[in-house]
C-alpha cells in the first residue's frame, strides 16, 4: 500500500527502514530453502552445488532423486509416505471433532472455568515435547498401543486438538448467537441447528484447524520416536534415519516436496481466514 501524499518525511523514511528489516528476516528465515531446492536436483550423489549447476549446465540436472524417492529399492518411502498419510488424516478427524466440540462448549455463556479448561486443552502445545512423549510413551505402554498405529493415532489426536480448538474458538468470537435462538423457536433441534446453521458459519475455522492438525500430525518426530515400531516408519522418521545412517540427496527431495505441501497448507489457511472475514462481516 502506498504511502499517501502528504506524509511527513520521518515517517516516510520510518515506513521504508520497517520494510527493509521485515525483508531481512524474511530472507533469513527462508535462506535455507533456497539451498535444499537446487540441491533435490543434483545429478551427482554429493551434497554440494556443483560447477555444472553453477553455469546452469543441463547435464548437472536431474529428477533421479525423485526416482529414487517413489521408486528407490525396496522402496522405504514409499512405506513411510503411506503411514503418514494414514495416521495424519485419521488423527485430524479425531483432533478436529474433539476440537469442534470443546470450542463450542468453550463458547457458552454458561461454561465455568473457561480459562482453567482452555489452558488445559492447549497444555500440549505449551509442555516440551520430549516431556510429553515420555509421558505418552508411557501410558501407551501401560495400554498395550505402543509400537501400533493406533497408538501413535491417539497421541497425534492430542497434539493436533490445540490447533482446531483456537482456530474455531476464534471463529466463534464472532458468532452471532441469535441465528441460533432463531431455528430454536422455530423448532428445530440442537443438532439440525448445529449441522445447518452453526456448522456452515464455523467451517473455515474447522478446516484451518484440520489443516494445521494435519501438518502438525504429518511432520511429527518426537513422539513417533518414541511409539513407532519397525511397521510405524513415518516420513520425517525415515529422513531422521537418513541423516544419520545414510546421507542421501533422496531426503532433499522429501524434503522440498514436504516444504511445497506446507506452503500449499499456509495458502489455504489465509484464503479460509480471509472468506470467514468476509462471512462475519470484518472485511469487505
Amino acid at each position: 500500500m502506498a504511502l499517501p501524499k502528504y506524509t511527513e518525511p520521518h515517517y516516510r523514511i520510518w515506513h521504508y527502514t520497517y520494510l527493509f528489516i521485515c525483508s531481512c528476516v524474511f530472507f533469513f528465515l527462508i535462506a535455507p530453502l533456497f539451498v535444499i531446492f537446487p540441491l533435490s536436483f543434483n545429478a551427482e550423489e554429493f551434497l554440494v552445488i556443483t560447477d555444472g549447476m553453477k553455469r546452469l549446465d543441463p547435464d548437472a540436472f536431474s529428477l533421479r532423486w525423485y526416482k529414487d524417492m517413489v521408486y528407490g529399492t525396496k522402496n522405504p518411502w514409499g512405506l513411510a509416505a503411506k503411514n503418514s498419510f494414514f495416521i495424519a488424516i485419521f488423527a485430524t478427524i479425531g483432533a478436529v471433532i474433539l476440537g469442534t466440540v470443546a470450542a463450542l462448549g468453550l463458547s457458552s455463556r454458561y461454561m465455568p472455568y473457561k480459562g482453567i479448561i482452555m489452558a488445559t486443552l492447549i497444555s500440549p502445545m505449551i509442555v516440551p515435547l520430549i516431556i510429553s512423549g515420555v509421558a505418552i510413551f508411557f501410558f501407551m505402554a501401560k495400554a498395550g498401543l505402543a509400537a501400533t498405529h493406533t497408538g501413535i493415532v491417539i497421541a497425534h489426536i492430542i497434539l493436533g486438538t490445540p490447533f482446531v480448538v483456537i482456530t474455531v474458538t476464534a471463529t466463534l468470537s464472532g458468532f452471532d448467537h441469535s441465528v441460533t435462538r432463531a431455528a430454536a423457536s422455530l423448532g428445530s433441534n440442537p443438532v439440525n441447528t448445529f449441522m445447518k446453521i452453526t456448522l456452515p458459519l464455523i467451517l473455515p475455522g474447522v478446516i484451518s484447524g484440520a489443516l494445521f492438525a494435519f501438518v502438525t500430525s504429518f511432520d511429527e518426530v518426537v513422539i513417533v520416536l518414541f511409539l513407532a515400531g519397525l511397521d510405524n516408519t513415518t516420513i520425517p522418521i525415515q529422513m531422521w534415519t537418513g541423516l544419520r545412517e545414510q546421507l542421501s540427496p533422496t531426503i532433499l527431495s522429501v524434503a522440498t516436496c514436504l516444504i511445497l505441501l506446507s506452503t500449499l497448507v499456509l495458502v489455504a489457511a489465509e484464503l479460509l481466514r480471509r472468506r470467514s472475514e468476509r462471512i462475519r462481516g470484518i472485511n469487505r
